[in-house]
């Protein structure tokens, strides 16, 4: 995978261009596409599995490929009974995703701000499906876990956290498994 450092977001010189970072997604064969795709169908699966309102928390939200892409996909009446945030730093990022939303007429909101701050998540939670995908591969292991943990704040009873973590070495996925039993949560599928 290409490292976009160079094309560095100037609000936070840190952090990859994730803008430029999305383009992967149109390529149907790309990493990204197979695990939007693996996103999507989870997502679709829970909300056939649900009835009546549903609030979801998209975390580093991106563009909302994931959960705007199932939601295109559903009826009027099941785009109607979800609600929830999207939440991202990346102000463009933020644009596409809003725009979607409008174009769906769904009651989701876009939240710019810095995912890794407790304080973001205020009047956002709980939901009843949590979104940790495509952040796992981004930041370290201890990072990882303290989000695994921190993920059950998020979580209104009975919640479903969809999560992904690519193929890059070390191998987490034993250890991101782990802790979310620790933190309570019950593994459903992998």
């Amino acid at each position: 995978m290409e490292d976009h450092r160079a094309n560095a977001n100037p609000d936070h010189p840190d952090l990859r261009d994730y803008v430029h970072w999305h383009t992967a997604y149109d390529d149907p064969e790309s990493s990204l596409s197979i695990r939007l795709r693996h996103v999507q169908r989870a997502i679709s699966t829970w909300l056939a599995g649900t009835a009546g309102p549903v609030r979801i928390l998209s975390v580093c939200a991106g563009q909302g490929h994931d959960i705007l892409g199932v939601l295109s996909q559903c009826d009027a009446v099941d785009r109607s009974r979800v609600s929830g945030a999207l939440v991202e730093i990346e102000a463009a990022d933020n644009d596409v995703a809003r725009h979607r939303i409008e174009e769906l007429d769904v009651n989701l909101q876009v939240v710019r701000a810095d995912a890794g701050l407790t304080s973001t998540y205020a009047g956002l939670v709980p939901a009843d499906l949590v979104l940790l995908s495509g952040i796992m591969g981004n930041v370290s292991a201890e990072d990882i876990e303290r989000l695994v943990h921190t993920s059950r704040q998020l979580c209104a009873p009975g919640a479903t956290v969809i999560w992904t973590r690519g193929a890059q070495g070390p191998d987490l996925g034993p250890d991101i498994r782990r802790w979310f039993l620790e933190a309570g949560f019950e593994e459903v599928s992998c």
